[in-house]
This record gives C-alpha cells, sequence and structure tokens, in this order.
C-alpha cells in the first residue's frame, strides 16, 4: 500500500548540529555542476559501479545541506538523486523537500498531477532505472522534511523560506510555505502565481537559508539569503558554507532550460567568493 508514504508534515530540528555546513541551492539536475562545486568545497567523490554507489568523503568533518529542488529541467536528476541519498543514508548530509521533488514524489505514488515544468524530463530520466531504484527514491522523498532547524536554533534551511513565527511548526500550511512560499492568491499573464517577498519582513534572530526563486547573486536581505543561483537557466550553482558565510559558486556548463520567469535583480552588498 502506498498510504504509509503519504508525505509527513514535520520539521527537523537538530540543535546539537552546529556545523560546519555547506548549504546547496536548487540542483534540478545539474549533476555535473553538483559535483564540481562538492569537489571545489572539499569533497572527495567516487563512483562504485559494483555497488551502483557514490562513496563521499568529507572535509573536516562537515555535512552538506540541500535547499531542495533536486530533480527537473536538467539533464541527469536521477544522478543527482542518488548522490544526495547515498550522503544522507552515510549521515554527512541532510536535504528538505522542494516543490518539484514534491511533484515527483506525488507521481510516483500514482497520483494525477501534470507532468511539466521539467518532470517530463525527470520521467523519462528514470525510465532507464529498475523498480528498485525508483522504489528507493520514492521512500527517500516521502521523509524529507519541510524544514531544518539546526545549530541551537540559530540556522533554518527551508525551499522557499519560512517566516520566524513559524520556526518549528508542523501542518499543512507551513508545509505548503516550505515549498512554495507566501502568495497573493493571484497570477501574472503568464499564468504563474504572484509571490509575496517574505525577507523583506523578516526580523528573526535565525539565518534563513533557502532557494526556490533564482536570482542572479545570493543576497542577503534581514538575516535571510537566497542561494537559487538559476544554475539549470544557465546561472549557476552556489554554495553557502556556514558559520563562516563564504559564498563558493560553480558556473553552469549550459543552459537546460528556459526560465518562464526572469532571474530577480538584486544589488549584492556582501562580497563572495566565486570560482569560475
Amino acid at each position: 500500500m502506498t498510504q504509509n508514504l503519504e508525505h509527513p508534515f514535520f520539521n527537523l530540528e537538530l540543535p546539537e548540529e552546529s556545523g560546519p555546513f555547506h548549504i546547496i541551492g536548487d540542483v534540478h539536475g545539474c549533476l555535473q555542476e553538483l559535483l564540481e562545486l562538492l569537489q571545489r568545497l572539499g569533497y572527495d567523490i567516487s563512483f562504485d559501479k559494483e555497488l551502483a554507489k557514490y562513496e563521499v568523503k568529507v572535509p573536516d568533518g562537515a555535512k552538506a545541506l540541500f535547499v531542495g529542488d533536486l530533480v527537473d529541467r536538467g539533464p541527469n536528476s536521477p544522478e543527482v538523486l542518488r548522490l544526495v541519498m547515498d550522503m544522507v543514508e552515510a549521515g554527512i548530509a541532510y536535504c528538505v523537500s522542494g516543490n518539484h521533488d514534491d511533484k515527483l514524489l506525488r507521481m510516483l505514488l500514482g497520483r494525477n498531477v501534470q507532468v511539466r515544468h521539467g518532470l517530463e524530463l525527470t520521467k523519462a530520466q528514470l525510465e532507464s532505472y529498475d523498480a528498485v531504484f525508483r522504489e528507493r527514491v520514492k521512500h527517500f522523498l516521502s521523509g524529507l522534511p519541510h524544514h531544518i532547524i539546526l545549530d541551537e536554533g540559530r540556522l533554518v534551511i527551508a525551499h522557499a523560506g519560512l517566516e520566524e513565527r513559524l520556526h518549528g511548526r508542523s501542518s499543512k500550511v507551513v508545509r505548503e510555505l516550505c515549498l512554495y512560499g507566501p502568495t497573493t492568491g493571484e497570477t501574472d499573464d503568464k499564468g504563474l502565481p504572484i509571490r509575496l517577498d517574505w525577507a523583506a519582513d523578516y526580523c528573526g534572530n535565525a539565518i534563513v537559508v533557502y532557494g526556490h526563486t533564482p536570482v542572479h547573486e545570493p543576497r542577503w536581505r534581514n538575516n535571510t539569503i537566497n542561494i537559487d543561483t538559476g544554475c539549470v537557466f544557465g546561472g549557476s550553482l552556489t554554495a553557502l558554507t556556514y558559520p563562516d558565510h563564504v559564498l563558493t559558486t560553480v558556473k553552469a556548463r549550459h543552459e537546460y532550460a528556459e526560465s518562464v520567469r526572469p532571474f530577480l535583480r538584486y544589488q549584492q552588498l556582501h562580497s563572495h567568493h566565486s570560482a569560475s
């Protein structure tokens, strides 16, 4: 029965985990860029063909944190999933669900979802993988939290961000906000939901790291930072090192998909380390 794989409404509280962390923005199937970024950050990664498994050695006891949207639009979502699943199972990474990951889960559960916005690519890519792998993906995605609270409450990871009063809460409403962010309930001329800028009003003590909406440069606003720099749209893949607040970026090798929504442009107020 698939009913027990319903996505739980929960957050993951890990107060004793204080870092160092490498928080990685929306990957969207960009495997080569993810491997390059992790290697730049000091991870030693090899692939065991017999076991069909990634072996990953971490730098100085660090862990990777993924802000979600591992899949869709890019060239190799299944292997991005395999790498992240292997890292999570090895206890060297955590991941929150993004809206694209959640939609893939619903498709794998046999729900009636619209196979578009890149899901059609992930579906096609998964067809060459066996049922055991697809079942593993389903199990993994079904267990992803909607947000993670770390370092005695000083750090919060949520795919689309989350306002302070909802940190640590678990409900359907909180989960929807973590996956999609707040919207006005209206749509723009392209039929896309009009999003509210929750970060403009944020005044919490916890640093909130998120993605979901592509930006040209990572930007700090009121103790929040958006690190989705649109790799799949020809931008870059970004990691924030915590607690040092160093930004590391790897440029996309290609423009794999065309963004319907234009990248948001912000004044870059903080200097950052860029590796091209």
